[in-house]
């Protein structure tokens, strides 16, 4: 190419980059404007609205994330946070980012493990729930109304200080947000016994697409079935939600047993694949599987499964389920504690003995870079199998990494699949999270890690769920497919839609479609509208 022509194209390319890049800035000022101009409408905007030059942006946005992988330089910003005071602001939100081509992502707790609410690959801005946090408990009903921002931890307390036999089945780390566990599932110590946090919801409030607020009866059955369990910020902005709270004894019992593999754990491990499932829907008993220093010489590190359990009885009649289930384990009652069900979620998450006031405490601690994947299976994994598993933990990059086995069964098995969107019921005997972490922010360490869990993740095909290969929705996963853009087909996005939805997942097309048909909810891995579903089926 002649000089005169490639100097040419250079200049219209930086003409045209200029003008790219002022069409965006006053696309962003006319955003700002529209939202000052509502504030006469309503209450005020300007202690909400954090502009990337506001000294207190940065705290802000990482306030609430849990995986310091988003929170690097290089990591994509939003241009703002707003964070709403009530209600009656969100839907000038919504209507000025449609007026103006925004994209919005929606944050309450800033658990999602792919940043998806606070990071894209586009221009965006975030809407952070965490202001909206209110909880009601009625008992005389026995059920709950709790805003989205507020996390799973206030609405254990929130429980506790009205009765101490009454809970909710939802998850174990008291940082998690509402708004994201419910919207996809949501799953925890009482899964056998009470199913998922969604099987448990019994009305919400959501803004759609189009501003309105709307309940249980107005939103219709189609979109209360599809937030109910679809995945984060795919029909609207979920206000709060009204759930049944269930009834718990007295007293529970838990236990953590750990076993390293001269204790026998691999073959508890394999044993325990074909009874926990079946076990009485009271008991959970889940595995996890680290490595850890070694006393004995020699030895660096030891890999080591610890049971742990809950169950919603005595100690008496723990061990007598134990004793007839899972004798080889060798429970006895000196590992068993009773406590009452709210002292449990402390007991699980490492507060024992701490004042119930720590669940208020929104602030995260021990936080690391970390990558996760998840499974499900429907039959034991061989002792071959398990070993070849252990042997990976002494790989490179496998220092502090993590697998928890959490079993299925109970409760789970008599929900129909359709029921809600999460599709893993009957047949699953257990799901596994693969968890690798690590504390050095440099590619090089990264790398590592990641190869080790890509590994792991490959090595594992053989065992676990196929055709699809399923995964859990909150664990989500960008490696198992992402598009980003917004017109994402539905043949392109049902590779990941099918693995966390399966057949479900057809249905929240139609709904997604018939909700938000201009696709403004819209994410990396969201569900797609029906572009092109006709001719692709």
């Amino acid at each position: 190419m002649k000089p005169l022509a490639t100097s040419f194209i250079i200049r219209v390319l930086a003409l045209l980059s200029l003008s790219s890049t002022t069409i965006y800035a006053n696309t962003f000022q006319n955003f700002v404007e529209c939202i000052s101009h509502n504030s006469s409408k309503s209450s005020s905007f300007s202690n909400i609205i954090y502009e990337s030059n506001n000294p207190s942006y940065l705290s802000i946005l990482n306030f609430s994330i849990s995986n310091l992988r988003f929170t690097l330089s290089s990591t994509p910003k939003p241009l703002i946070i707003l964070t709403p005071l009530n209600e009656s602001q969100i839907p000038s939100i919504i209507s000025c980012s449609k007026n103006h081509g925004m994209q919005i992502r929606i944050r309450s707790g800033g658990h999602d493990y792919e940043g998806s609410s606070y990071v894209s690959q586009v221009p965006f801005i975030v809407l952070d729930l965490v202001n909206l946090r209110s909880i009601e408990v009625d008992l005389e009903s026995n059920t709950a109304w709790v805003q989205s921002g507020a996390t799973i931890g206030e609405l254990y307390y929130s429980i506790a200080n009205k009765s101490r036999t009454l809970a909710f089945p939802a998850g174990v780390c008291p940082t998690i947000g509402v708004g994201g566990h419910f919207s996809g599932g949501g799953y925890g110590m009482m899964l056998r016994k009470y199913g998922l946090s969604a099987d448990n919801v019994i009305d919400a409030r959501i803004i759609d697409a189009n501003g309105n607020i709307l309940d249980r009866k107005s939103m219709g059955n189609d979109l209360f079935w599809a937030i109910r369990g679809g995945g984060v910020g795919n029909f609207g902005v979920i206000l709060a939600w009204k759930v049944n709270l269930v009834m718990v004894p007295s007293k529970v019992t838990v236990f953590t047993v750990p076993k390293t593999l001269e204790q026998n754990a691999t073959n508890l491990v394999y044993r325990w694949q074909s009874i926990a499932s079946v076990f009485p829907k009271e008991l959970y008993v889940r595995i996890s599987i680290t490595t850890k220093k070694s006393s004995k010489k020699g030895k660096s590190t030891i890999l080591e499964a610890s049971f742990i359990a809950l169950y919603l009885g005595g100690v008496d009649d723990l061990n007598h389920v134990m004793h007839k289930s899972f004798p080889e384990l060798g429970l006895t009652k000196d590992n068993c504690i009773e406590m009452s069900w709210i002292e449990s979620i402390l007991y699980f998450y490492g507060f024992s003995g701490k004042p119930l006031e720590i669940l208020l405490n929104r602030s995260k601690s021990n936080l690391h870079y970390f990558k996760a994947k998840s499974d499900y299976l429907q039959k034991p994994i061989p002792i071959s199998g398990l070993e070849r598993m252990w042997d990976m933990f002494f790989e490179e990059g496998a220092d502090d990494s993590e697998l928890i086995f959490s079993p299925y069964g109970g409760k789970m098995d008599e929900i129909l699949y359709s029921s809600i969107p999460f599709p893993h019921r009957e047949g699953n005997l257990y799901q596994i999270q693969y968890l690798t972490r690590w504390n050095d922010a440099s590619t090089i360490v990264a790398n590592k890690h990641m190869n080790w869990i890509q590994r792991l993740y490959k090595y594992m095909e053989r065992y676990v769920s196929n055709n699809p290969r399923s995964t859990y929705v909150l664990y989500r996963d960008l490696d198992i497919g992402t598009n980003m853009k917004q017109n994402t087909s539905y043949k392109e996005a049902s590779v990941w839609g099918l693995k966390y939805f399966k057949n479900n997942f057809k249905r929240l097309v139609d709904v997604k479609t018939k909700v938000d048909p201009t696709n403004f909810f819209w994410n990396e891995q969201s569900i797609p509208i029906k572009r092109d579903l006709i001719l692709f089926l």
